[in-house]
């Protein structure tokens, strides 16, 4: 993994002021290609793979015709350079940079549907003077690009293409609505105006002073497979080689393990894949306070596991103290704001982690592949209601259900059918939490509809499976990906998402939603009967629950100094023309009191202000 910088023109300053900015990606060597005034590129390099000289970036193809940046790992790539060479071409590193650089220039643009992994990359075309960018098809890598009077400048960071002088820093209003409602900017938004992210499956390519974005991949609905048990198996034989396949590193590797099923059953692969040797754990745990076995029941079943598989297991004890020292840091690193108080938690564990390991393998994806989120289990339940006849449903046994269940707003989801209005009923904050924050001159209406509409123009048969699907295409890699990227990277450690496998993602979106529901609160059905055999039965028998912190408490203690600095009218100056801060203020003294409680919404505030400090104070 590393940073990659460039633009189509020809400033040497510039250039450098932005490779300077992603640093951190890439603290083992430094690279620079300019050709005249057409192309500037640069690359922070982080070795995973072939340590020596012969993988440095930007390389170029013998010919001197194709120069490449790149950021990512693809790890089929042993197959394709076999291919490559029986085609006749004579590689002289054993990079999969150069594999990639090969391919294209062997294949073009259709080398993008051979490759398994996770990317973002550009390539200078010397003889077309054209510039080629391409992002992997689940977003694991992020991508931004700044296009202005025919010139293109793009970046693994935000932060380096604001180096320039000629890119305003403009808050995107429509994109501070998204944010205060979601909690996150949806792509292909920024919460700049003019930076955009490329979206994932897109390709950019430049020729002529004229820019062309388009999809190179995209996740249909197919044919459903019909046979149970060799779905199962092949969930089981497609988990294991992708597994296999990012084991592949030049560098000390280990696992971010928490209590669930997906990083568990990572760790199980891995095991399986390596008998004997070595394997370093490494998980994250709270200063006892109150309510202490809930916010620690993650690290308490990871200790198990890791015990279970005989790893060198490291646990990290984090307190509020911890998180108010680096949550401006974490601010910058984000480029953007993403609200989602588990981010502490990553940032530190990556820092803790990596002197002993460069590359760590994690859990993500799982619960948007193979439907572990509680969200989708109730959105189907509703369409079993739906089916019984109106009368024989009445109102009051609706809210009763709703009830017992302590599902809010069950009985009003009844009757929404199946469609867009459907999965936005059950995501983000509802209008009027996220208007609260917001200045009255700032508040715009319908954004949401706009961000997330366009993913409900094709009508799937199976709309549970599309519903996972919408947040496969959107919150994983605009939240969680994004999150899981900047984060470990600000350490210079690369994630790798096995359970994000093209092969395993294409796979789980063949099978059939009901294979996937299991109860409530035990979805991934069919993937937990894949690795069955390989877990430990404290984690079989666990009952799903979302990442815990503790950071309501710490609103109410360490983390309370912070907050209400953070929200004074003094901490970033300018901010107030944004956002209610008297508003926010409320808000958190009605939370320290009890009266309410105000987490995600103070939470949010706080990011938002930590953000603006770091970008316009």
């Amino acid at each position: 993994m590393c940073g990659i910088n460039g633009f189509t023109f020809h400033d040497p300053d510039a250039l450098r002021r932005m490779h300077g900015a992603t640093h951190h990606r890439g603290p083992d060597a430094d690279g620079f290609f300019e050709d005249g005034k057409q192309i500037s590129l640069a690359h922070n390099r982080l070795s995973i793979i072939d340590l020596s000289e012969g993988g440095r970036q930007p390389m170029t193809t013998q010919d001197g015709r194709f120069t490449i940046v790149f950021n990512g790992e693809i790890y089929n790539y042993r197959e394709l350079r076999h291919a490559l060479e029986k085609q006749g071409v004579v590689f002289r590193s054993v990079s999969d940079t150069e594999v990639l650089l090969q391919a294209f220039a062997t294949w073009g643009e259709a080398c993008l549907a051979k490759l398994n992994g996770v990317f973002a990359f550009a390539i200078w075309d010397r003889d077309r003077a054209e510039l080629f960018l391409a992002r992997d098809p689940v977003g694991v890598k992020p991508l931004y690009y700044h296009w202005h009077a025919g010139r293109l400048i793009f970046s693994s960071e935000i932060k380096a293409i604001l180096t320039h002088p000629d890119v305003a820093r403009t808050i995107n209003l429509d994109a501070l609505n998204l944010y205060f409602r979601f909690l996150y900017v949806p792509g292909p938004r920024t919460m700049f105006e003019g930076i955009w992210k490329l979206s994932p499956g897109h390709l950019l390519r430049v020729h002529g002073g004229q820019m062309e974005i388009r999809r190179w991949w995209s996740l249909e609905e197919g044919a459903y497979l019909q046979d149970r048990r060799a779905a199962t198996e092949d969930v089981r034989r497609c988990a294991g080689e992708a597994v296999k396949r990012q084991l592949v590193s030049d560098r000390p590797l280990g696992v971010f393990l928490s209590g669930g099923i997906d990083s568990t059953s990572v760790l199980a692969l891995m095991r399986e894949a390596q008998p004997s040797g070595k394997i370093l754990t490494f998980s994250v745990g709270y200063e006892q306070t109150e309510e202490a076995d809930k916010y620690n029941a993650d690290a308490i079943l990871a200790r198990k596991t890791a015990q279970h598989f005989g790893t060198e297991h490291h646990e990290l004890t984090l307190s509020g103290r911890d998180v108010a020292g680096c949550f401006e840091k974490i601010a910058w690193h984000m480029d953007e704001p993403v609200s989602n108080h588990i981010q502490p938690s990553t940032y530190l564990l990556a820092q803790f982690s990596q002197p002993q390991i460069t590359v760590a393998l994690g859990g993500d994806g799982g619960d948007e592949v193979f439907g572990g989120y509680e969200r989708y289990w109730w959105s189907a339940f509703i369409d079993r209601v739906r089916s019984i006849p109106a009368p024989l449903r009445p109102a009051w046994l609706l809210h009763a259900t709703e009830k017992i269940a302590g599902r809010q707003g069950f009985a009003d989801k009844v009757d929404i059918p199946p469609g867009f209005a459907r999965f936005f009923s059950f995501i983000g904050q509802k209008p009027e939490q996220a208007k609260r924050f917001l200045a009255q001159e700032v508040r715009r209406s319908s954004v949401g509809e706009q961000a997330f509409a366009p993913h409900f123009q094709k009508h799937w048969k199976d709309f549970t499976n599309q519903f996972m699907a919408t947040d496969f295409q959107t919150w994983l890699p605009d939240e969680s990906l994004v999150r899981s990227d900047k984060l470990t990277m600000a350490h210079g450690l690369e994630e790798r998402v096995p359970l994000l496998d093209l092969e395993l993602v294409r796979l789980g979106y063949q099978i059939p939603s009901a294979w996937k529901l299991g109860k409530r609160g035990k979805g991934k059905r069919i993937f937990v009967d894949a690795l069955r055999p390989l877990l430990p039965p404290h984690v079989l028998e666990a009952r799903k629950q979302g990442f815990f912190s503790p950071a309501a408490k710490w609103l109410r203690g360490d983390l309370l100094t912070f907050a209400r600095e953070s929200l004074s009218d003094s901490y970033a100056p300018g901010s107030t023309a944004y956002v209610d801060l008297a508003e926010g203020r409320r808000a958190l003294e009605d939370h320290v009191a009890k009266r309410a409680y105000g987490l995600n919404q103070v939470w949010a505030l706080m990011t938002f202000q930590a953000w603006y400090r770091q970008f316009f104070c």
